[in-house]
């Protein structure tokens, strides 16, 4: 059985007094022995966090239900051997997911929002729809849903911009998804805010889809933000992927490196770099520049 018990959770709401709120979840998760990320601000908090055990994760949630008033808290839980965490850290910002609007909050928590069995539905028996994936390009590299248009965008920042240059059809019916939904909460007033009204969302993202529904529409792994860098369609820790020690991009290309000897994988656009082909990591390619003849001693690759 995995160890360590993940899950990914958020939720819109008016927050004050974020430096309390920052230290109770500080104090709250070090009782507990929690690691990860909790974003906070004015508009509410966004998290994945890991916990040595289900009890823990069980403990940690109630507690955030009833800390927030919050009942009805959607979690996406999954599981790994290995802590996909260092540490338990709480950032404060202006949005909790950037979109570079952080005017445009969720009023209500249920907009335009489709079920992973009504999402294959229409994915199944309708054909006139456009489906749009809101992440970054390099998480649809790692999976996407079948026949999903890829914006090609850097950050969530661009999304506004790239969706004014299509032109599409106010009235056409859109489809919009992310990992575990947040995303899709701004992108959907987004959408709205330039006048389309026919659009809907899956709820939960595509980490609850896979929950329910794996093996069915979405094609590949789902990237996550820590070490294990991507799931599979069991909700497993990925095994094809690592982050690439150049660029921190998803990586499937092994390579012994070139100067230490040490086996790494890379991403397939450093690997059509000279440079960084044949090397493990910045280190080794920077000295590997400098001196091609010169060994050096093996790296310590972490995770």
């Amino acid at each position: 059985m995995s160890a360590y018990c993940i899950t990914t959770y958020y939720k819109f709401m008016k927050l004050e007094h974020l430096e309390q709120v920052q230290q109770e979840l500080e104090e709250k998760a070090l009782s507990l022995g929690i690691s990860g990320l909790v974003i906070i601000g004015s508009e509410g908090l966004n998290s994945t966090i890991a916990a040595p055990n289900e009890e823990a994760l069980k403990n940690f949630k109630e507690w955030l239900k009833i800390r927030f008033r919050a009942p009805d808290l959607l979690f996406k839980d999954s599981f790994a051997p290995k802590p996909p965490f260092r540490r338990f850290k709480v950032k404060v910002r202006e949005e909790i997911v950037t979109l570079g609007t952080p005017e445009l909050m969720p009023e209500s928590a249920d907009n335009h929002h489709l079920t992973p069995s009504q999402w294959n539905q229409v994915l199944k028996e309708e054909s006139d729809f456009l489906l749009i994936d809101t992440r970054n390009w390099y998480e649809t590299k790692v999976g996407t849903f079948k026949g999903a248009i890829n914006p090609g965008i850097d950050k969530f920042t661009e999304f506004p911009q790239w969706l004014e240059s299509q032109n599409y059809s106010k009235d056409k019916k859109m489809l919009i998804f992310c990992t575990g939904g947040i995303r899709c909460e701004k992108g959907i007033l987004e959408l709205q805010r330039q006048g389309y009204n026919n659009v809907f969302q899956l709820e939960g993202g595509i980490l609850k889809y896979i929950e329910e529904r794996p093996h069915d529409q979405f094609e590949g792994e789902c990237f996550v933000f820590d070490h294990r860098v991507a799931v599979n369609q069991d909700l497993q820790p990925s095994t094809q992927y690592k982050l690439c020690p150049h660029c921190g991009q998803p990586a499937a290309t092994f390579v012994e490196c070139k100067r230490c000897d040490t086996k790494a994988v890379i991403c397939e656009d450093c690997e059509t770099k000279d440079w960084k082909k044949e090397t493990c990591s910045k280190h080794c390619a920077y000295q590997l520049e400098l001196h091609p003849d010169r060994k050096g001693p093996p790296q310590i690759i972490p995770f």
